[in-house]
């Protein structure tokens, strides 16, 4: 048997990573982690994408498991790299997605002594991260990579911090290869809780069938669409989970979060039975825990989560069973179903509801009326369209009037990161460049990570930045308008001339003033065959869909 040859740390590292399946990375170079970068040059299977800011970085590697249900992998250097890249961290948490971020560190000799841009990051990212490990020699290097990626998969998926040490990656050793991790298993229902929840499915007369969470696969959404069928149920997506059922099925209901409608919210409140398949029930879609009260529900609540710790830990369930969501899903399709349930005309009136909802109302306003914008897109984009946006109150437009009918096809934020579309958008069209991906962004969110532009046409990125510009932080506007009628501190923008600034990294852009203008700009930016930017202006009193300041 030949010996095994040397190899340095970092070779070791990305070799366990191609042993993963690891097809990109995204970081800002660093010199803690040298050995590892050399070794990317040198494994053309992994795609090594350099973003000018590290919290873009994180929140590619975060759009990078969304859409593919792998880690995404993000390689920072220590201290104010490990910082920014904090926020991409964040959002892989609340958004449950498999994340694995890396952080360079000071030699392992210095720990402890506030070396320079030394942090603790177990104290820093413990409450945050799944796990924060620091392997502590050489040959501890690739089996931290297999279980981390075991961990980010597993269970509720969710961020991983693996922490670096200098000499770690410029040391050798001969440790053989650690077998990569198992492919994360997919836990079904027990026999005896599907029986319980068909009979308490079956005894209701008022259910709302709530989904959410991650881990969805094919099988499993085709599964969720016919268990809705064959019982006629009212689906409602959780915040920013509407890609998980087909929009424009006579069985879906509307969403659960900002901008969500009245008349949904009511329905909740009136249901006699809550079904809810994946999902944690937030904050954002419980209003507050307001529609599902906590820690007891008014409603019969049958809670179904992967993560035992989940269950019970917000709300007390009749039902609570740790399960994989699409292995539910499936179990749940192959239950007889009763030949005529008793809630078909709930179901139908719900969906009526929804329909009236997201017809676009009638535009008083001055400039782009972004509802007859996002209603064009919804009808003209494939199915496939990826539409990315991060934080504000323009994303209510795209919520409410945005059919999202493929899987992996809504990029957004559970937990409000602002500046998350751009870099979301460039991860989404480099793992998948045949696809149209399209960002919304305001004018304070694209500017949190407008440098972007730049990653975009460096790596080809072909997206296309829709720029809702109504010169201020429209949310914290509204809510000023609320707390403090008629005073405006802070939340007014100066911005740059949006179009000289896309031109400026070389990409195609054009300023859309009249919703007339948006259709044929939207069909150049299409045609561009490079970064497009279109820079719309819209009514700065039209707040919200059903909000004008002046009318406040």
């Amino acid at each position: 048997m030949p010996t095994p040859q040397p190899r340095q740390g970092g070779h070791i590292l990305v070799d366990a990573l191609v042993r993963e399946g690891a097809a990109f990375v995204y970081c800002v170079p660093g010199e803690s982690f040298l050995p590892v970068l050399d070794a990317l040059a040198a494994t053309p299977s992994i795609r090594t994408v350099v973003t000018r800011h590290e919290g873009a970085a994180s929140n590619m590697a975060d759009a990078y498991g969304k859409l593919t249900g792998e880690p995404g992998l993000c390689f920072v250097t220590r201290g104010p790299g490990a910082t920014h890249a904090a926020n991409g961290l964040h959002t892989a948490r609340q958004d449950s997605t498999p994340m694995i971020l890396f952080i360079g560190q000071v030699d392992s000799a210095f720990l402890g002594r506030e070396a320079f841009q030394e942090i603790d990051y177990t104290a820093m990212f413990g409450s945050i991260a799944k796990w924060v490990a620091q392997p502590r020699s050489v040959d501890e290097l690739a089996p931290t990579v297999a279980r981390a990626y075991a961990l980010a998969r597993s269970g509720r998926p969710g961020p991983v911090v693996v922490v670096l040490p200098d000499d770690l990656l410029f040391g050798s050793g001969t440790a053989p290869d650690a077998a990569p991790s198992p492919p994360p298993t997919r836990r079904a229902p027990s026999a005896a809780s599907l029986v319980e929840l068909q009979q308490r499915l079956d005894a209701a007369q008022r259910p709302l069938l709530i989904v959410g969470g991650s881990r969805w696969d094919g099988a499993g959404r085709d599964a969720l669409h016919a268990f809705a069928a064959a019982r006629a149920l009212p689906v409602v997506a959780g915040f920013r989970r509407q890609d998980l059922f087909d929009n424009r099925n006579e069985h879906y209901v509307g969403q659960l979060g900002f901008g969500a409608s009245a008349q949904l919210a009511q329905r909740v409140r009136d249901a006699d039975l809550l079904l809810v398949l994946g999902s944690r029930l937030s904050e954002v879609s419980s209003a507050g825990y307001t529609l599902v009260e906590s820690p007891q529900p008014r409603q019969t609540l049958i809670h179904i989560h992967p993560d035992a710790a989940e269950l019970g830990r917000v709300y007390r369930a009749a039902l609570g069973i740790e399960a994989d969501a699409s292995a539910t899903a499936q179990a749940l399709a192959a239950l007889p179903a009763p030949a005529a349930p008793r809630w078909a005309g709930w179901t139908r009136a719900a969906r009526a509801d929804h329909l009236g909802y997201v017809t676009p109302p009638p535009f008083a306003g001055h400039g782009v009326d972004l509802a007859a914008v996002v209603a064009h897109l919804s009808a003209t984009l494939p199915d496939d369209a990826v539409v990315a946006n991060g934080a504000g109150n323009y994303a209510v437009w795209v919520h409410r009037f945005y059919r999202y009918r493929g899987a992996a096809t809504e990029l957004a934020p559970t937990n409000g990161a602002m500046g998350y579309g751009l870099p979301a958008a460039i991860a989404a069209k480099l793992a998948a460049p045949t696809r149209d991906v399209v960002c919304f962004a305001g004018d304070g969110c694209f500017m949190m990570y407008a440098q972007e532009l730049a990653t975009a046409m460096q790596y080809g990125a072909a997206v296309i930045v829709l720029v809702v510009d109504n010169g201020m932080l429209g949310t914290i506007r509204m809510h000023q308008q609320r707390e403090y009628p008629g005073r405006v501190a802070a939340t007014a923008l100066r911005n740059p001339d949006f179009v000289a600034l896309a031109r400026a990294h070389g990409a195609w852009a054009e300023r859309v003033d009249d919703t007339a203008q948006f259709a044929s700009a939207f069909e150049r930016a299409r045609a561009a065959g490079c970064v497009a930017l279109l820079h719309l202006r819209v009514d700065p009193l039209q707040i919200t869909p059903q909000l004008r300041l002046d009318a406040a």
